[in-house]
């Protein structure tokens, strides 16, 4: 159930406890086409028998501040190093698989080179990937960013309780909430002999989502670490590679959590995203962006 890796495969994660899993891209969406800048594809990269980095899987993340880039608790665990990109299309860099290698992706002679990267990966301090739903944040720090590289706008983060007001809010007056990520955009399972069919290309797309609920797995209300939003071909959703990637409130640079999970190996359904508007979570966040 790991994070699938870059050589055995590009579509992202699915698959948690009982049948919920880290989630990985967009489903159902359409071409971000500009409007979140800053919203990249990250790789993660993990060192080898021979100390080598090599790539180990790939998640979306929101770049915060001019060296810190916000994504999901498992997609930071375990990542010695990060490359990040943040075009519209990274078909050409998918193709070109100059990423193999930590040097390779970061080398500034190719025309397939990262735009920032960074050794300062951090995972919220009480993450458990057995139970990474409940605290599945985490962000890469100390960035580099390639010569050239700038941003007219950055994430900001949530009021506290920000998802507590939505919850008591009627469900005509809600906010409404944008998705953005890079990966699978649609899957479909194995049918007439046929096995599974998807579609996966780095290419940032984004998608509607309205709110359904707040729930966590045994836990209660009282406990409640993420929310659930829909995922369908009206408002689209997330799906694998998407994992890390912002909800954003709709029409705002607000990120109010990050992609969590998916239910299913489709990506049907409904995806949960982590809420990053508690206390906790915005007391840990606030010690790096800003």
């Amino acid at each position: 159930m790991r994070k699938t890796t870059i050589l055995a495969g590009m579509t992202g994660l699915v698959m948690v406890a009982a049948t919920a899993g880290p989630a990985s891209a967009i489903k159902y969406g359409e071409p971000d086409n500009g409007e979140h800048p800053s919203v990249g594809l990250m790789l993660a990269y993990v060192k080898d028998d021979a100390g080598e980095l090599v790539a180990g899987w790939r998640c979306t993340g929101t770049q915060m501040d001019a060296d810190t880039f916000l994504t999901a608790g498992h997609c930071t665990d375990g990542a010695d190093a990060v490359a990040i990109w943040y075009g519209d299309d990274l078909r050409d860099v998918q193709s070109a698989r100059e990423f193999l290698s930590y040097d390779q992706a970061i080398d500034q002679e190719s025309p397939f080179a990262a735009d920032a990267w960074s050794t300062t990966v951090l995972t919220h301090p009480d993450f458990e990937y057995e139970s990474f739903y409940l605290n599945d944040v985490g962000i890469v720090d100390k960035i580099t960013l390639a010569d050239g590289i700038t941003f007219t706008q950055f994430g900001a983060l949530p009021e506290e309780s920000y998802w507590d007001v939505q919850l008591d809010t009627r469900k005509k007056d809600r906010d409404s909430y944008t998705t953005v990520g890079y990966g699978l955009q649609w899957a479909m399972p194995p049918s007439n002999g046929q096995g599974r069919m998807d579609q996966s290309e780095w290419t940032k797309l984004k998608a509607g989502g309205e709110l359904i609920g707040n729930r966590q797995f045994n836990a209660g209300k009282a406990n409640d670490a993420y929310v659930v939003l829909t995922n369908n071909a009206n408002t689209g959703g997330t799906c694998s590679g998407d994992s890390g990637g912002p909800t954003f409130i709709e029409d705002t640079t607000t990120v109010v959590a990050v992609t969590s999970f998916g239910v299913n190996s489709t990506c049907a359904g409904t995806s949960g995203v982590y809420r990053i508007d508690t206390a906790d979570d915005l007391a840990w966040l606030g010690g790096y962006i800003g």
